[in-house]
């Protein structure tokens, strides 16, 4: 038992933040004292994230998030993933000379649906205004932030690009022509006007607090934002296409597919979520438009192996673990899609037969195929590329992805995750992601980037995530809730793409099934598996791969080896940017956050 932890567990009455910025928690805490609930500190808190990390997300990015409503007893998802453009066909693709949806540029956008989640959370759930809780983003936007050192090494990664081709983001970004340096003061006066502007034109809108936060949202997606939005995706900017006729200096240029009409006709959603009894707990996870179902199965899976008989951090667990993922995971690449445009198999995906069958397809040894089953007799579809190679055994991409392209985890950038639980019972946790600032250019006026969700879909059709109009791409991010006994007990969730739902196994396995405080469970080593393609351009896939803190000890390592796992071991300290945050049976609150990265924090008291 870790016996040692970076930080205490938090424990108080009053209420607890955990996120991946100490500046974020800070602020979420400060509404909290001021008397807002949950769901305005996420907020506030999430607006300070979309600033303070922009190598991370940003306002035109993509946002899911859990909440609890005490009042109601309710626990729903707020689904903020923007969809593709109306003009997002095959077609359209293949007359571009477009086999692989690219990373980075115009034409992987889709809308942008973070800030569309953020008011529909707090109009329904939050009791203050939205000048309020978006005062503490737009003063760190306009007077400046300490810049963290990994946004100041993308930046310089991606310097060359924002000079030679995205002179809009360099403006921003190269002030005075270099890159900014590590814990440097930046700001981005743009985006403060931007913000700012946002909240003038919606208090015009009337003076109810809901009628102000609606008019906000007409400003961004039918209004000035989605003027300029529609304008820049009307030019041609280079992106990270390998197929098509490059220009004459080496480059794929292309306009994005992204229209004023498509922002008009988009609004976040609510939506029941999808959940699982897990060591006598029931986790909740968003549908399977979003990767958190894969979460469930491995658990459902983990139970029916008997994972409770395994000691933390042995071989015998991670091999458990690993090979349970590489099931779950080759299901998520069969099946998931958005369920408004597909037939997802949910019911049987996450039933406890299936789950049965599946976990007693583990063996001794790592395996090296990918292997989805038949949930409720549905026939796996995978695409020809992922068959040829993760079926046949053919080749496949491996290695780095080039600057700005590819998972963020791996190219410089990242996710965010928060959490918040208030004295009242109110929990939210959410995973606001895209809009990087490194995989597309600044919209020229506004301050921030798209996003470049558009990038996990297939351009081959007949897959439940081919490309569409106005479809939801399966995105990576995934907030989790767990319940205890249908009340909320916990709200976690990290960044990391593909491993999200990968990190936080262990996490639970720890914290639900050994009993670890919050704390020690975050801080104990971590592992995931790199077998399956990458969610990301250009979908890197290692098959039988596990990455792996070395923390988990040399012994564990080679025994790993042994069973045929490729293993490359990871320095201390680097896998897993966890956070969560709750309340106990007492009613007491409590809250961790991540030490890896050294910029997460959880407040409370």
């Amino acid at each position: 038992m870790q016996t040692f932890t970076t930080r205490p567990e938090l424990l108080g009455t009053v209420g607890m933040v955990a996120s991946t910025h100490w500046l974020a928690s800070a602020t979420g805490m400060s509404v909290l004292e001021r008397g807002g609930n949950a769901f305005d500190a996420a907020v506030a808190t999430g607006l300070v994230l979309h600033v303070v990390e922009p190598h991370l997300n940003g306002v035109g990015g993509d946002l899911p998030a859990l909440g609890h409503d005490a009042r109601t007893g309710r626990t729903f998802v707020v689904c903020g993933q923007g969809v593709s453009p109306a003009a997002a066909t095959a077609q359209a693709c293949t007359a571009l000379g477009i086999e692989d949806i690219p990373g980075t540029g115009l034409l992987p956008a889709t809308v942008p649906g973070a800030f569309g989640a953020w008011l529909l959370m707090l109009s329904r759930y939050g009791t203050m205004r939205l000048r309020e809780v978006a005062e503490p983003a737009i003063g760190y936007a306009r007077n400046g932030y300490p810049l963290v050192a990994q946004a100041a090494a993308t930046i310089a990664g991606v310097a060359p690009i924002f000079t030679e081709h995205w002179t809009s983001s360099a403006e921003i970004y190269l002030p005075g022509g270099r890159a900014p340096g590590p814990r440097q003061r930046f700001a981005n006066p743009r985006l403060a006007d931007t913000l700012d502007r946002l909240v003038t034109e919606g208090e015009a809108a009337g003076p109810g607090r809901e009628q102000q936060i609606e008019g906000a949202r007409r400003a961004f997606y039918s209004g000035f934002v989605a003027e300029a939005i529609d304008a820049f995706c009307a030019t041609e900017q280079v992106d990270g296409s390998v197929v098509g006729p490059p220009g004459v200096d080496g480059h794929s240029r292309h306009c994005g597919l992204l229209t004023g009409a498509d922002l008009d006709t988009w609004r976040a959603t609510e939506e029941a979520p999808l959940a699982v009894d897990f060591a006598g707990h029931q986790v909740v996870k968003t549908g399977p438009w979003g990767q958190g179902p894969v979460l469930l199965q491995q658990l459902a899976m983990l139970q029916a192996a008997g994972v409770d008989r395994l000691a933390p951090g042995s071989a015998d667990l991670v091999h458990l673990v690993v090979e349970v993922a590489k099931l779950a995971f080759a299901d998520r690449e069969a099946f998931y899609g958005d369920p408004d445009h597909v037939q997802v198999p949910v019911a049987a995906l996450l039933s406890r037969r299936y789950a049965a069958e599946r976990a007693a397809l583990v063996g001794s040894v790592a395996d090296r195929t990918l292997r989805p089953g038949s949930p409720g007799g549905s026939s796996p579809r995978l695409a020809v590329r992922v068959q040829q190679a993760m079926v046949d055994g053919g080749p496949w991409p491996d290695g780095l992805a080039s600057p700005g392209q590819g998972e963020p985890t791996v190219a410089r950038g990242d996710t965010c995750h928060l959490d918040v639980v208030d004295q009242w019972g109110n929990v939210v946790a959410a995973t606001p992601s895209g809009g990087w600032l490194q995989s597309s250019p600044v919209v020229p006026g506004l301050g921030f980037s798209l996003g470049t969700r558009g990038q996990m879909f297939w351009v081959e059709q007949g897959l439940s995530s081919s490309i569409g109009p106005r479809r939801r791409p399966r995105t990576t991010l995934s907030p989790g809730m767990v319940l205890r006994e249908g009340k909320p007990y916990l709200a976690f969730g990290t960044p990391g793409g593909d491993q999200q739902d990968q990190w936080v196994v262990p996490f639970l396995v720890n914290h639900l099934v050994h009993g670890t405080d919050l704390q020690a469970a975050i801080d104990a080593p971590s592992w995931h598996s790199t077998h399956w393609p990458s969610s990301f351009a250009p979908r890197v896939a290692e098959p039988a791969g596990v990455r792996a803190e070395d923390r988990l000890g040399q012994q564990v390592l080679n025994d790993l080896a042994g069973r045929g796992h490729r293993v490359s071991a990871a320095p201390a300290w680097s896998l897993g940017r966890i956070s969560a945050a709750g309340i106990r049976a007492d009613g007491m609150l409590m809250a961790a956050a991540n030490p890896r990265g050294m910029q997460g924090y959880a407040v409370g008291r």
